[in-house]
């Protein structure tokens, strides 16, 4: 009997497991010439810091769920201006940025549809399997940079707990670049509208076998399509490893950004229609922006033991520097004794320092037709600093101190046995212990705001994949969702004082099937189509404070519910000699709603759009070169949680192309062909009044190029 690694890597290879970028990439199993045999698909090792791309894609093959992985290497054929750029091709995930900057908007499956969203919770960001994101579960301070890793696994929802996260998004895992993926020499240059600029440089090299290492530096300028709105970023991304011995190798990661950029602000609808590209009120005369300095240090050890157990553990710490002017001064009259004067009610500037730790553990067995993984991820962070009245975005005087903690442990268990020869069932058990503990001390009246609480659970999930062929799999699950505030939720809290938040949980049923199929030795296609639905408790939800714009007030929601289709599909036709036509699309389905809510009723829940499609049709000729138009087709949403403001749906077209030979590559990329008015981002309201200030247009035509060359 095999295994249901053994069966998943059949279906990888001969299948083309579909990578959200499968259809431009040129590292599919089939393509670079994977062997299906069973023998060679046995020794792959699936954990470790030496994981290729085919191993996480047989990993993700023996997930009973909605999970993708994105080979990086294919967006090199185009610009990629943020994680956004990437995480299009992604089913069930809705990213955009706001103003074209790293700041962006994300929500998988639901996650994040609140006033908080800038907290960007629900998604669990990890780097090289240790996490990014904080322990409190916010990912305000810092994303990603995806050019600097060499694959992300992304998983929906419950199917991340094999990186031990329970959240109702799930997990992305940005596993880097190192020179056993490549050595050499290596520089890119790419630019374009609105004064975008940006340079890598890589060197990477190994030593009789032993030793390796890779150095990036990048470097990033942007003046943006909005008054305000221009950007400044520089990086180092390094790694090196040892190999200890044949069973025994280790490896350091260090990362510096230095990231500035401006904030253009939020306009209202009249102001959109007046004049799209300006900024928002209080944007320029406020200085918003949003300055981040961050150091990570990461390092991993991973072991081959006797037979084919497998342990890997890591370290990591990360400290950031937070300067964030957002709010400019709201003024009103006061009316004393004497001449009205204006009074300052308030601003906001946020000045702080965060320091995170985290760990994880690994180890992986065989017993016979049982799989057993067990694990373990530890957080830590801290947050000290301070909000402060702004003054054109220059501190003005200190109103609240900040002392911030939050730790989280995550152990699991999973076992995927192989009952019998075309069917693996799964069965997993995750506990969660999380503390949250939030300091905020009022300078002018001294009062202590201490809300903090600890959150434990028992998270259990089964599952089950049919292989109906070779080439095909049904997959179901039914497993727990379970979610604790993030220290922004709970200062935000409308209670007040003391108070918390009960944590979210749910449950969640999936069932799906991906595969694929080929006709002769040229042609496949490819499918992975996932189908949920989960019933939400306690969802935390947000709203704009109308007594300090710019803040939030959170709160439990009684029930929710969270439901969707995901599909990705692609494909590769032979057309003449030499020459392959390649679609590639992504659609998903979204159906967010509130469940019988004394207020809302059911209405649906604001920022997702009803429906996203993204998709393209390339051309490739054997010689190097490609074209081919992209199509973004995005549906409507709302604003607020009333379903009183709707934001239109919209369609963007594009085309794309670029040539490459072993050592040169070439791209150019043109977005929003007929230029399109569109808005990519609005803020959430509880009832959004028709003059609102919440809408950030989108992107207008738009030109990138880019050129590379590898030594």
């Amino acid at each position: 009997m095999k295994s249901p690694y053994t069966r998943a890597a059949r279906c990888v290879a001969t299948a083309l497991l579909l990578s959200p970028a499968a259809g431009m990439a040129e590292s599919s199993g089939a393509d670079n010439g994977t062997a299906s045999d069973d023998r060679a698909m046995d020794t792959i090792v699936v954990t470790g810091t030496q994981t290729s791309i085919e191993s996480a894609r047989i990993e993700a093959a023996a997930t009973p769920g909605g999970v993708d992985v994105i080979d990086m290497d294919s967006f090199r054929e185009r610009n990629v201006s943020n994680l956004a750029d990437v995480l299009q091709y992604a089913p069930g995930v809705w990213a955009t940025s706001a103003t074209g900057d790293e700041g962006i908007f994300f929500t998988s499956r639901g996650s994040n549809l609140d006033a908080t969203n800038y907290d960007m919770n629900g998604i669990k960001l990890m780097q090289d399997g240790l996490p990014v994101t904080t322990a409190d579960g916010n990912n305000h301070n810092r994303i990603v940079d995806p050019l600097a890793a060499r694959y992300a696994t992304v998983a929906r929802g419950a199917n991340a707990m094999a990186w031990g996260a329970s959240t109702l998004g799930g997990a992305i895992n940005f596993e880097s670049v190192t020179a056993r993926d490549r050595t050499g020499v290596s520089a890119e240059l790419g630019g374009g509208s609105f004064g975008e600029a940006q340079l890598r440089l890589t060197g990477a090299g190994i030593v009789d076998d032993t030793f390796d290492g890779l150095v990036t530096i990048e470097t990033r300028t942007w003046d943006g399509y909005r008054d305000h709105n221009a950007q400044e970023r520089v990086g180092l991304y390094a790694n090196g490893g040892w190999k200890i011995a044949d069973d025994l190798a280790a490896r350091a990661y260090v990362t510096w950004i230095e990231n500035d950029q401006e904030l253009a602000g939020a306009l209202s609808r009249e102001q959109v229609n007046d004049d799209p590209d300006q900024a928002g009120d209080g944007a320029v005369s406020g200085n918003y922006q949003v300055d981040v300095d961050t150091l990570r240090l990461a390092g991993k050890l991973s072991w081959q033991l006797a037979g084919d157990a497998q342990l890997e553990a890591g370290v990591s710490w990360e400290q950031q520097s937070l300067y964030h002017p957002i709010v400019d001064r709201i003024m009103v009259d006061f009316d004393g004794p004497g001449p009205m004067e204006p009074v300052e009610v308030f601003s906001l500037l946020i000045d702080t320092d965060q320091d995170n730790a985290g760990g994880t553990l690994r180890y992986r067995r065989s017993y016979g037709e049982h799989e057993v993984t067990v694990g373990a991820n530890l957080g830590w962070t801290r947050v000290q600093g301070g909000n402060y009245r702004n003054l054109g975005g220059n501190k003005n005087g200190q109103t609240t101190v900040i002392d911030n903690d939050a730790t989280a442990i995550e152990v699991f268990v999973m076992d995927r046995w192989q009952l019998a020869d075309r069917l693996t069932l799964t069965a997993a058990l995750q506990g969660v212990r999380a503390e949250r503990d939030v300091k905020n001390v009022d300078t002018e009246s001294g009062a202590l705001s201490n809300p903090s609480d600890t959150y434990v659970a028992l998270n259990p999930r089964v599952g089950a994949i049919v292989d109906v062929s070779d080439d095909i799999a049904l997959y179901a699950n039914v497993s727990r969702l379970f979610e604790p505030p993030t220290n922004y939720e709970l200062q935000d809290n409308v209670a007040g004082g003391d108070a918390t938040l009960d944590p979210m949980d749910g449950s969640v049923f999936e069932i799906g099937t991906r595969g694929g199929s080929s006709t002769g030795t040229t042609d496949r296609w490819g499918w992975d189509v996932s189908l949920y639905y989960a019933a939400i408790r306690d969802e935390i939800l947000s709203v704009d404070d109308p007594a300090a714009p710019g803040t939030s007030l959170s709160t439990n929601v009684d029930r929710t519910v969270h439901a969707g289709l995901e599909l990705l599909v692609n494909g590769s036709w032979r057309i003449g000699d030499g020459g392959s036509l390649e679609p590639l699309a992504s659609f998903t389905l979204n159906h967010f709603e509130f469940d019988n809510d004394a207020v809302y009723g059911n209405n649906r829940l604001p920022s997702a759009p009803d429906f996203v499609l993204h998709g393209e049709l390339i051309y490739r000729h054997g010689s190097g070169w490609y074209a081919g138009p992209t199509v973004d087709v995005i549906g409507d949403r709302y604003a607020d949680f009333a379903n009183t403001y709707a934001v239109d749906d919209y369609a963007l077209l594009g085309l794309r192309g670029g040539w490459s030979t072993q050592h040169w590559s070439a791209y150019a990329e043109l977005g929003n062909v007929l230029d399109e008015e569109y808005i990519a981002y609005s803020a959430v309201r509880n009832v959004a009044a028709e003059d609102a200030a919440i809408l950030y247009p989108g992107a207008p035509r738009s030109i990138y190029v880019g050129v590379s060359y590898r030594f």
